[in-house]
């Protein structure tokens, strides 16, 4: 059973459609899932920095109900009954939840859907009682790296030289307060302070 969330004052409320919870199983998240599968095998074939990688067993690496409260969320945009963009959060560790899935329907990018997105998941982490969000992206994903550069996201590495590496690139946010190492457009990185992430996860791409 899915549930529509209330409208806040933001730039997502703005949007004329309408945003929900839904489980992985929802027919939604299905086309969301299928779609992201499709993506990073275009994006990673069929290896990873020089190690087998398979597109779907990254996207059904984790059990459906670490996307479900009191822990996670699965949510999902839709403009006439379509969705658009979506994404989700599971448990990193008490006070941290880890953003994952986040996806745009390609025709519709532009939009500023992906950051309507992630202000959304923080919304709603923050209703769970997290404080901060971890996250990590591949070494192939530019356009999420500059997501997450414009939305106030740390991260832990220098973005002036992406890809660092063939492995998870991880960003953190402070969801009480303002994160002092974020990263804001046009000024230069100082790889020393970069604030520090929790380990990183196994996940090669969010």
């Amino acid at each position: 059973m899915s549930r529509t969330l209330a409208e806040a004052p933001s730039r997502a409320a703005e949007l004329p459609g309408t945003w929900r919870i839904a489980p992985v199983s929802d027919p939604s998240v299905q086309i969301l899932l299928e779609d992201l599968v499709r993506e990073y095998h275009e994006r990673y074939g069929d290896s990873l920095g020089g190690a087998p990688h398979s597109a779907r067993d990254e996207v059904e690496r984790y059990p459906a109900h670490r996307f479900e409260a009191p822990e996670g969320t699965f949510l999902i945009y839709e403009e006439d009954g379509e969705p658009l963009t979506g994404g989700a959060f599971m448990r990193f560790d008490e006070s941290t939840a880890e953003v994952k899935r986040v996806w745009t329907r390609a025709d519709q990018r532009g939009r500023r859907l992906a950051a309507a997105t992630m202000a959304r998941l923080e919304e709603r982490a923050r209703e769970l009682g997290y404080s901060r969000i971890y996250l990590t992206t591949g070494p192939a994903q530019p356009e999420a790296v500059a997501l997450y550069l414009r939305t106030g996201y740390t991260p832990g590495f220098d973005p002036e030289h992406y890809p660092a590496n063939q492995v998870p690139h991880p960003f953190s946010k402070n969801l009480l307060t303002p994160d002092p190492g974020a990263h804001r457009a046009g000024q230069p990185i100082d790889p020393g302070a970069v604030a520090a992430t929790p380990a990183s996860s196994k996940e090669q791409i969010a």
